[in-house]
């Protein structure tokens, strides 16, 4: 499906998002983000705003990990949260994410490959709350329609399928927890992987990754093979 200039979204997704492609705030948080991308650098590349949903069918889905907004510095984003194009060092979260799968699973990563779309094909929605960013300005797009549409997708995918996990990384992802059914889905809930958090000893140790794969399994499900 089509929404605009070279951007697509995986057809899985259509009958749930039509209402609001067609609503008043999407088009004007569209015309916002067509004029901006027109007037300077924004990140990701147009073509990658939707990657979350392209490289995650909602058919497919079993985990879903909640972001803030894009990384804004130099070809960092790929519209998948916390992940990275292939060749670009590591920001500081994903090394502490990386760190902590290492010591719950004995996965070891290579320095120079933080694409997480591996983990996307498999079942993992990495919804950033807000999808694009103003070179070297984080935050910039915030409050311009993306939250309420992303508070939507994590409504329906909710509502629409069972038995998903969902981690939740410090307080801006936890917030989000009034907005999914724990009665028939998984909650993990730690601090953030950014250093400030996970330095002061709310990161490491959640042995999320583990507990995600031993709940899937559970419902006989298959689980995410987290290296890349």
């Amino acid at each position: 499906m089509t929404l605009m200039m070279s951007i697509k979204i995986d057809e899985s997704w259509g009958k749930f998002l039509t209402k609001e492609f067609d609503s008043e705030y999407f088009k004007n948080l569209i015309s916002f983000v067509k004029e901006d991308y027109s007037k300077t650098t924004c990140y990701p590349k147009g073509s990658q705003i939707f990657n979350a949903f392209d490289s995650c069918p909602v058919n497919n889905l079993k985990v879903v990990i909640i972001g803030q907004d894009p990384y804004h510095g130099d070809n960092q984003a790929n519209g998948l949260c916390f992940s990275v194009n292939k060749g670009i060092s590591h920001p500081p979260s994903l090394i502490n994410i990386f760190k902590e799968i290492e010591a719950d699973l004995g996965h070891k990563f290579k320095h120079k490959n933080g694409d997480l779309s591996k983990w996307a094909k498999q079942g993992v929605m990495l919804l950033n709350a807000t999808l694009t960013v103003k070179k070297g300005l984080p935050g910039s797009h915030q409050n311009k329609g993306w939250e309420i549409f992303t508070d939507k997708v994590i409504k329906i995918i909710s509502n629409e399928t069972n038995n998903t996990v969902f981690l939740l990384w410090g307080s801006f992802a936890k917030k989000k927890i009034k907005l999914i059914d724990t009665g028939k889905h998984k909650i993990l809930e730690s601090g953030h992987p950014s250093p400030l958090s996970a330095n002061r000893g709310y990161w490491f140790g959640n042995k999320h990754f583990s507990k995600c794969n031993k709940y899937l399994e559970s419902f006989k499900r298959n689980k995410i093979d987290w290296s890349l």
